[in-house]
C-alpha cells in the first residue's frame, strides 16, 4: 500500500533558486543542503544540488551535476571570441538544444529524493530572452509541473539603501510573474545585516510606507535623501554656489520631483500586486533555515504524501 504513497509519476521535488548577480543563491544552496543531512531522522531528506549556470566558478556544495560538463562559458569566449554575456546566452541556448542531457540527468533522482537547481543570475535569461521559461515549460511536459517552485534570493544588505530594495523587490514581481511558479521570496544574508533592520523593513506594510519612512521623499527640509546620490544632478548639488540662481535650483528641484513620482509609481506597482514578501535567512541560525524550508515545502505541498512512509521507516529502525 506504501506504493500508493508516493509522489505522481516518481517525479521529485525541484528548487529553481534565482535571482540577481552576487545575492547569495549558491551559499543558500549550500545551507540547505547541509541542513537537509542534519535534520532528525524523521525528517532527513537527501538534498541534491544541480549548477545550471554555465558561467558558475566556484561554489561549496556537492554537485549532483553540472551544466558545464555540457558547456561553460568560459570554453564559449575561448572558441567563438563572445563577451560574457554573449556567451551564457549561447550557453544557455545550448542546453535549450540539448534538453535531452537534463532530462537524462533529472530521471536518475527518485520521488523521494530532493533537488535544488541553481539558476543563472543575469535578469535578462528571465524578462528579454525567455530562455528559463521555456527550460521551466519543458520540465512541465516531463511532469514536473506541480512539483517545482521558485526561490528568489535578494540581498538583504539592501535595506540599507532603500532604492536597491525597492528594486530588488520590483525584480522579485517580475521573476514571479514571468515564472508561473509557487513562488517564495528569501532575504539572504541576514547574518550581516542587524535584526532590528531587518524586521523593520519587513513590517513595512506597503512599498509606499517604505519609501516615505525611509526614503525621504521630500527634500524640503535640506537634509540628504538617502536616494539624493542616485538623482540626475545630485553630484553637483553639494558643490554648487549658495548664489546659483533661481533657474538652476528650480531645474534640480524639477528633475528630484519627477524622480520622486517615478519611486512612487513604482512603489504603487508593488502595492498593486500586494504579492512581494521576503522570509528571512540567517544561514548560521538553524531555525531560520528550517523556517524558509518550511515555507518553501508548504508552497507545493512536499512531504505530505511522504509521511506516512516516513513513519514506518522510523518504525522499523526503532523495531532494529
Amino acid at each position: 500500500h506504501l506504493l500508493f504513497s508516493r509522489n505522481i509519476m516518481g517525479r521529485c521535488a525541484i528548487q529553481l533558486v534565482t535571482g540577481p548577480a552576487g545575492s547569495g543563491k549558491s551559499t543558500y544552496c549550500h545551507a540547505m543542503q547541509e541542513h537537509g543531512l542534519a535534520m532528525g531522522r524523521k525528517h532527513r531528506r537527501r538534498v541534491h544540488v544541480v549548477n545550471l549556470d554555465p558561467a558558475a566558478e566556484h561554489f561549496r556544495y556537492d554537485v549532483a551535476f553540472d551544466v558545464r560538463d555540457l558547456i561553460s562559458v568560459d570554453d564559449v569566449m575561448d572558441e567563438l571570441q563572445l563577451g560574457p554575456n554573449g556567451s551564457l546566452v549561447y550557453c544557455m541556448e545550448y542546453l535549450l538544444e540539448n534538453m535531452d542531457w537534463l532530462q537524462e540527468n533529472l530521471e536518475s533522482y527518485d520521488d523521494d529524493e530532493y533537488l535544488i537547481i541553481d539558476c543563472p543570475g543575469q535578469i535578462e535569461l528571465y524578462t528579454h530572452i525567455p530562455v528559463m521559461n521555456k527550460i521551466i515549460d519543458q520540465l512541465r511536459t516531463w511532469g514536473y509541473g506541480d512539483k517545482m517552485v521558485s526561490v528568489f534570493v535578494v540581498d538583504a544588505t539592501f535595506i540599507t539603501d532603500p532604492s536597491k530594495f525597492i528594486s530588488g523587490s520590483l525584480l522579485a514581481l517580475s521573476a514571479m510573474i514571468s515564472m508561473q511558479l509557487p513562488h517564495v521570496n528569501v532575504l539572504s544574508k541576514c547574518d550581516l545585516v542587524e535584526e532590528a533592520s531587518v524586521d523593520h523593513v519587513l513590517e513595512m506594510e506597503s512599498a509606499l510606507q517604505l519609501w516615505d519612512a525611509l526614503g525621504d521623499r521630500s527634500s524640503s527640509d535640506g537634509q540628504i535623501s538617502p536616494f539624493r546620490h542616485l538623482m540626475p544632478g545630485a553630484a553637483n548639488a553639494s558643490s554648487t554656489s549658495a548664489a546659483r540662481d533661481n533657474s538652476q535650483s528650480n531645474a534640480r528641484n524639477d528633475r528630484e520631483s519627477r524622480w520622486n513620482r517615478l519611486t512612487e509609481a513604482i512603489c504603487s506597482l508593488l502595492d498593486d500586486y500586494s504579492m512581494v514578501g521576503f522570509i528571512p535567512l540567517n544561514i548560521n541560525d538553524e531555525d531560520s533555515i528550517a523556517h524558509v524550508l518550511a515555507t518553501v515545502d508548504h508552497a507545493i505541498q512536499y512531504g505530505e504524501d511522504l509521511e506516512v512512509r516516513g513513519a514506518d521507516y522510523d518504525d522499523e529502525g526503532e523495531a532494529d
